[in-house]
């Protein structure tokens, strides 16, 4: 099955009523996340605070999603699973790390939605830079999850394994009263050229192309980066990481395509949401900016799917779990240095804190 026919059929959301599980989605976005989960059968229920994002959910899931920005208070209905992306803005690499300073930080209203709703599972989801400068910040969360009686598990995972056709890494973080299994690697990739097919060579009529001058920036900037090629879009591998910055900005590292003749693109809204996998059916709501960003903050859905059957398969009977050692995807072990005990819990205590 060729991707598009695939993402278009086999992300279609429906119901399983012999599954009969809830999920909540926080920090909902466009319903990336939540969309995968339909795919299987799960019913959903979103939190996002953007009306524009939450107005896309609505349009292509079957779930409904509240517009609402959560706190710690936030009182929330039953489930049986809670998933996630909460704010990353304090971890990325490529920002400054503040982690716990950062008031952008979305893990205490994570946590305190898992202990009011006491879910059988839950699942979250944040950028490689969880395993860096704050990783002590990670193995707190997972301490604090523990001591309400889950088995945790993480892994450092790239979508570009499971039928996306984009490098996109993630910490991904299961809990379960037992213990879930990651979902194998798929036996293909699928490259920039397969996803994007003729798209990829045509003028659509909104196409904004590059000015000489940003031309001569791009070449400036990726001089002072010292980038040995250019970053344009490789159609024969998997595309680099769509985000809100290269996706809506002009910026050095813009997502563009080089055309036949020469001349260099920006992705259209279309293009960047098929190398995110969204189908070609799921239609966003916005302005062209706030879609570029909606894309570029979503979990790609077709990752989701893969993580989703997973959970799906915890809920049949005679599920086996095991305690698997934290690895990442090349089978290397996932270690942790020692934490200030005592510093750390005071940290987790006080944003854990229903009060604050």
């Amino acid at each position: 099955m060729e991707y598009v026919e695939r993402i278009n059929t086999e992300l279609k959301p429906k119901v399983d009523n012999n599954l009969g599980k809830t999920v909540l989605d926080l920090f909902a976005g466009c319903g990336g996340l939540s969309l995968g989960f339909e795919s299987v059968g799960f019913k959903t229920i979103g939190y996002e605070k953007l009306e524009d994002a939450a107005q896309t959910y609505r349009n292509n899931l079957i779930g409904d999603c509240y517009t609402q920005e959560l706190d710690v208070n936030t009182a929330y209905p039953n489930a049986d699973v809670i998933i996630g992306g909460p704010p990353c803005q304090p971890f990325s690499v490529g920002g400054k790390q503040m982690g716990l300073k950062d008031s952008r930080d979305g893990f205490p209203i994570f946590l305190s939605a898992i202990e009011q709703v006491q879910p059988e599972v839950f699942l979250f989801e944040n950028v490689r830079g969880l395993l860096y400068k704050n990783k002590w910040y990670l193995q707190e969360i997972i301490e604090h999850l523990k001591q309400l009686g889950y088995k945790v598990s993480f892994r450092l995972m790239n979508a570009k394994f499971y039928g996306v056709p984009q490098n996109r890494e993630r910490v991904i973080v299961f809990g379960a009263k037992d213990v879930i299994h990651f979902p194998s690697k798929l036996n293909y990739k699928v490259t920039a050229g397969e996803a994007l097919g003729e798209l990829a060579t045509q003028i659509p009529e909104n196409a904004k192309f590059l000015t000489p001058s940003m031309d001569k920036y791009i070449a400036n900037y990726e001089k002072a980066s010292q980038c040995i090629n250019p970053r344009d879009l490789y159609l024969n591998r998997p595309a680099r990481t769509l985000t809100c910055r290269n996706l809506a900005g002009a910026t050095g590292d813009m997502q563009r395509i080089k055309l036949p003749d020469g001349r260099r693109r920006r992705l259209t809204t279309k293009e960047a949401a098929r190398l995110q996998s969204f189908p070609d059916w799921f239609e966003f709501h916005g302005n062209e900016t706030g879609i570029y960003n909606q894309i570029g903050n979503a979990v790609a859905p077709y990752f989701a799917m893969n993580l989703a059957k997973e959970i799906k398969k915890y809920f049949q009977p005679n599920y086996n779990g095991e305690n698997h050692p934290m690895k990442d995807e090349n089978g290397q072990l996932l270690l942790f240095h020692e934490p200030k005990k005592l510093y750390q819990t005071k940290q987790m205590q006080n944003i854990c804190s229903k009060e604050a």
